[in-house]
């Protein structure tokens, strides 16, 4: 990693956490490069060990065995990898199981893995921190559905409020009955009476069972952008694929493409949970968080001023700095595009359109290092799929066109459908915009601070006025700049006027 990129956010530190759920046990490593947070390694097992807690008190010991395996292995791996820190923590089957501390004590004895086990309070609470992490503006109400409960948690402008642990997940819900959606929905209600002060427009939706279903409709809809993180769904479409979901026999869901047997047998509960959630908080949008307990655990290490910083700037900082550019180039680009930003019709809000302008500088040389017959399409993609937090759909639509444009991409873009589901018109032409100003800059300059600000780009009078500092006016502004300024001035509706003098 280049050294003004250690300089800017600290040397990089793994971290590993070990999540042991009542459905699966997951082992995710984390690098950490500042406030920039990237998954490395991802594994699971789907153990299952709270299947039979509603009817024996206990963990299944099936699920138990495998758990076991399991955290055998990801002891290894973490033995192997040395992170800076190990989390191991168990949710809401451990805890409750009258065999939850033996099962700890075995673990411990076999692995070395000291298990925490968290309260119904912190389980919600880290999960309220993990959706943060990973969007910042929330506001509305966490959920976090696993294997045996959901935690419904208040986040009010970037603050974790109140929560409540309900015994509604999946293992929760199940008996020796057949499946049965109405009878569901009665126990479902009467178990959703202590959610009723927790009404919002808002569910960010953790967990797998939820993730599945937004895959689901996903492929139902023909969705483009088959990324989970801050996928929206408007509630009266959740209604419809739930109700789909519940209509499904478990053989007609195990053919589903990508859905295993043993999600397709907990899906149809998710569903009629998320569906009882939506009528009973009055929800008007769902929208996904593949961050939570594990994510919020991670987020409370961090130091204040690096938990405070945007996950987008600090993820886009990052990718663009292995490219190898001046650490001092982002800054000096978003400085002089400041005023062309400004001269541009909001199309995010003013302030959000000055985040999303700061984060395409900090992408400038994305693609210095990619092949030159390839390089728009391959930073095109980066961009639109980097699993870079902070940001909905149409702003990575939004940062992507202006990617393609900064590297000299034509009107159309990779992937227009995609753009064209998720842009409007206005959105596509404001990526353009600013994309073109960052290659004029660069071009101009070449991708030097040091020249750059002997030159200066201004929108007066139905003009993009391009001047330079006394002395410089041959060396700024000849034919290439022209040609870039005159692509620029076109893209805003504007004339192009080159003055040589300052």
């Amino acid at each position: 990693m280049p050294e003004a990129l250690l300089t800017a956010i600290g040397a990089p530190r793994d971290i590993a956490a070990i999540d042991i759920g009542s459905n699966s046990v997951r082992m995710v490593l984390y690098r950490l490069e500042g406030r920039a947070i990237w998954t490395v390694f991802n594994e699971k097992v789907l153990a299952g060990l709270g299947r039979d807690l509603p009817v024996t008190g206990k963990l299944s010991v099936e699920g138990a065995a495998q758990a076991l395996t399991a955290l055998k292995r990801f002891a290894a791996v973490v033995d192997g990898v040395r992170p800076a820190h190990a989390f191991v923590a168990a949710t809401a089957a451990v805890r409750e199981a009258e065999d939850g501390q033996i099962f700890c004590d075995r673990v411990a004895a076999e692995t070395g893995l000291q298990i925490r086990v968290l309260t119904g309070e912190e389980e919600a609470r880290y999960a309220a921190l993990g959706v943060l992490a990973g969007i910042p503006m929330a506001d509305g109400v966490a959920g976090d559905l696993g294997g045996s409960s959901l935690e419904l948690v208040r986040i009010t402008k970037g603050e974790v409020g109140r929560g409540v642990t309900l015994p509604l997940g999946p293992f929760a819900l199940a008996d020796d009955k057949a499946f049965d959606a109405d009878r569901l929905r009665g126990l479902i209600a009467k178990r959703l009476k202590p959610a009723e002060d927790y009404a919002a427009d808002t569910l960010y939706a953790v967990g797998g069972a939820w993730r599945t279903l937004a895959q689901v409709h996903m492929q139902v809809s023909g969705y483009p952008l088959r990324i989970v993180h801050q996928y929206e769904m408007a509630a009266a479409d959740v209604l419809d694929t739930a109700r789909l979901i519940a209509r499904q026999s478990k053989a007609s869901l195990e053919k589903w493409p990508g859905l295993s047997k043993k999600r397709a047998e907990t899906l149809p509960h998710a569903a009629l949970v998320l569906e009882a959630l939506i009528e009973r908080l009055a929800l008007k949008r769902i929208i996904l968080s593949a961050w939570g307990v594990r994510e919020g655990l991670l987020y409370e290490t961090l130091d204040p001023e690096t938990a405070t910083a945007d996950p987008l700037l600090a993820g886009c900082s990052a990718l663009g700095a292995r490219q190898g550019i001046s650490p001092t180039l982002p800054g000096a680009l978003n400085g002089w595009i400041a005023p062309l930003v400004a001269a541009l019709p909001p199309v995010f809000g003013e302030a959000r359109d000055r985040v999303l302008a700061d984060a395409a500088c900090r992408l400038a040389d994305l693609g210095a290092r990619l092949h030159p017959d390839h390089r728009v399409e391959l930073a095109f993609d980066q961009v639109l799929r980097a699993p870079v937090p902070g940001q909905n759909h149409a702003e990575r639509a939004f940062l992507a066109v202006a990617v393609n444009a900064r590297y000299g991409g034509s009107v159309s873009t990779p992937e227009s459908n995609t753009i064209g589901r998720l842009l409007t018109e206005d959105q596509r032409q404001g990526a353009r915009a600013l994309g073109l100003a960052i290659r004029l800059a660069c071009d101009l300059s070449g991708r030097s601070p040091q020249l750059l600000v002997n030159a200066r780009a201004a929108v007066k009078d139905g003009a993009l006025v391009l001047t330079a500092s006394d002395g410089y006016a041959d060396v700024l502004l000849g034919e290439q700049t022209r040609r870039r300024g005159k692509a620029l001035a076109e893209a805003m509706g504007l004339k192009l006027d080159i003055r040589s003098g300052g």
